[in-house]
C-alpha cells in the first residue's frame, strides 16, 4: 500500500509541475520597449542633428556675415545683399556637403553589407538592411531647406530697420533668442539637457558674431 500511494504521489507531482511562463513574458516585455525606445532616439538622432546643425549654421553664418558688413557699411542693401547671398550660398554649400558626407557613409555601408553576405553574418535580409540605409538625396535637400530657415532670420529682422544701430541690434537679439529656440528644440527632440544644449547653442552664435564684427571693424579702421 505505500509503495502505491508513493507512486501516486509522484505521479501527481510529476503533473502539477507549474512553468512561469508569464514571468518569461513579463521579462522580455521591459526589454524590448527599452531597446526599441533606444533604436528610435538613435534613428531620431540623425535628422534632429542634421535639421538642427543645419538651422543653426544658416542662423549664425547670415547672421554673423551681416553683423560684419554692418560694422563698415551703415547702408540697410548693402547689409541685406550681403545676407541674401550668404544664404544661397550656405544653402548650396550644406547641400553638397551632407551629401558628399551621406553618400560616403552609404558606400561603406553597402561594402560591409557585401562582406558580410560572403561571410554568411547576419540574419538580416539584403532588402531590409537597405532600408535602414541613409538617404544623401534626403539629406542634402533637408540640409539646404534647415540652413534657408535659420538664415532668413536675421534677414527679415533686419529689413525693416532704417536706423544702423538699431538694426544692429535687433539682428543680434533675434539671433540669440532663435539660438536659444534652437538648442531648446534639439534638446527636446533629442531627449538631452535642454538647458546644456541652450547656453551652448548661444554661446557659440555669440562668439561667432562677436569675432566678426570686431575683426571687420578692426581690419577698416586699419585701412585695409
Amino acid at each position: 500500500m505505500a509503495s502505491l500511494n508513493d507512486d501516486k504521489t509522484n505521479e501527481i507531482s510529476l503533473y502539477n509541475v507549474d512553468i512561469p511562463i508569464h514571468a518569461i513574458d513579463v521579462e522580455k516585455k521591459p526589454s524590448q520597449e527599452v531597446e526599441k525606445r533606444n533604436i528610435d532616439y538613435t534613428q531620431r538622432a540623425q535628422w534632429v542633428r542634421a535639421a538642427v546643425l543645419g538651422a543653426n549654421d544658416g542662423l549664425v553664418s547670415v547672421a554673423s556675415l551681416m553683423m560684419g558688413v554692418g560694422a563698415v557699411k551703415e547702408n540697410v542693401t548693402v547689409m541685406l545683399l550681403a545676407g541674401f547671398a550668404g544664404l544661397i550660398a550656405g544653402a548650396f554649400s550644406m547641400a553638397i556637403g551632407e551629401f558628399v558626407s551621406v553618400y560616403t557613409q552609404y558606400d561603406i555601408e553597402i561594402a560591409q553589407m557585401k562582406r558580410d553576405q560572403e561571410r554568411k553574418i547576419g540574419g538580416v535580409g539584403e532588402e531590409a538592411q537597405r532600408e535602414k540605409l541613409p538617404n544623401p538625396f534626403q539629406a542634402a535637400l533637408a540640409s539646404a531647406l534647415a540652413f534657408s530657415v535659420g538664415a532668413v532670420i536675421p534677414l527679415l529682422a533686419a529689413a525693416f530697420i532704417r536706423n544702423y544701430k538699431i538694426r544692429l541690434a535687433v539682428v543680434a537679439s533675434v539671433a540669440s533668442l532663435t539660438l536659444l529656440l534652437f538648442g531648446g528644440i534639439g534638446a527636446v527632440l533629442g531627449k538631452t539637457p535642454i538647458t546644456k544644449s541652450c547656453v551652448r547653442v548661444l554661446i557659440g552664435g555669440w562668439m561667432a558674431m562677436t569675432v566678426t564684427f570686431g575683426l571687420t571693424k578692426l581690419f577698416a579702421c586699419a585701412g585695409l
